[in-house]
C-alpha cells in the first residue's frame, strides 16, 4: 500500500479522501498525523489550481515525501463575477467565517435569490511524487455535478463541510444528507479523483 500525504488539517476532508482512495489501496496521511513543523502557506493564487500547486510545493519542500493538495472554488449561478465566492468560500468582507456563519451566509444568498440557487465547485489537485514527477489537474471530472444551495438548512452538521447542510441534489430534489450513497462531501467527484491517481501512479 502506497502512503501519500494529503495537505490538509481538515478532518472531514481527510476522511472523505481516504474513503475515495481506499479502492486504490492508497494510505492517505493528513498533516495532523505527522510530527513535523510545517510552514503557514500563503494561498495567494487566483485559481484553485494555483492554490493547490502552492500548497503541494510548500509541503513537499519540507517533507520530501509524496504529497498532494487540493483546492476548490464555489461558483453560484446568477451572482455577478465580483460577488462570486470562488476560492474565498470562507471569507466575508475579508474575515474568515465559522461553519455556522457560512451556513447563515449562504442560506441568506439563496433566500435573496428565491429560496435556492444552482451552485458548483471547481476542483483542482496537485500531486508531487518527486522533483521530476508532478501531476496537476483541474476539470469537471473531479468536480461534482451542479447542485442547489437552499435557504433552509438540514439539521445535520459535519464539521468542515458547512455548505453540505444546505446542499440539495438537483436530480432527486433531496438533501444529500438524506441520500443513502452520500459520501459527506458534495464538492468531490470520487471517480474523477480515482482516475487522476490511477493515471499518475501508473506513469
Amino acid at each position: 500500500m502506497q502512503s501519500i500525504i494529503y495537505g490538509t488539517s481538515n478532518p472531514a476532508k481527510l476522511a472523505s479522501m481516504r474513503k475515495t482512495l481506499a479502492p486504490l489501496s492508497i494510505n492517505v496521511i493528513g498533516l495532523t498525523d505527522i510530527n513535523i513543523k510545517l510552514p503557514d502557506v500563503d494561498e495567494s493564487g487566483s485559481t484553485p489550481l494555483e492554490n493547490a500547486r502552492i500548497k503541494a510545493r510548500a509541503y513537499y519542500a519540507v517533507l520530501q515525501r509524496p504529497v498532494f493538495a487540493c483546492d476548490s472554488g464555489l461558483y453560484i449561478r446568477g451572482l455577478p463575477d465580483h460577488e462570486q465566492p470562488g476560492i474565498h468560500v470562507r471569507l466575508k468582507n475579508g474575515r474568515r467565517m465559522s461553519d455556522d456563519e457560512m451556513i447563515e451566509h449562504y442560506s441568506a444568498i439563496a433566500k435573496q435569490m428565491g429560496g435556492r440557487v444552482i451552485a458548483q465547485y471547481n476542483n483542482a489537485i496537485c500531486l508531487i511524487l518527486s522533483e521530476n514527477a508532478i501531476f496537476e489537474h483541474s476539470g469537471d471530472d473531479i468536480s461534482y455535478d451542479p447542485f442547489y444551495i437552499t435557504d433552509a438548512p438540514h439539521p445535520k452538521r459535519v464539521a468542515g463541510f458547512p455548505i453540505d447542510s444546505l446542499s440539495v441534489n438537483i436530480r432527486t430534489g433531496k438533501y444529500y444528507y438524506d441520500e443513502a450513497d452520500f459520501i459527506e462531501d458534495v464538492g468531490i467527484a470520487p471517480d474523477g479523483f480515482r482516475a487522476f491517481f490511477t493515471r499518475a501512479l501508473d506513469c
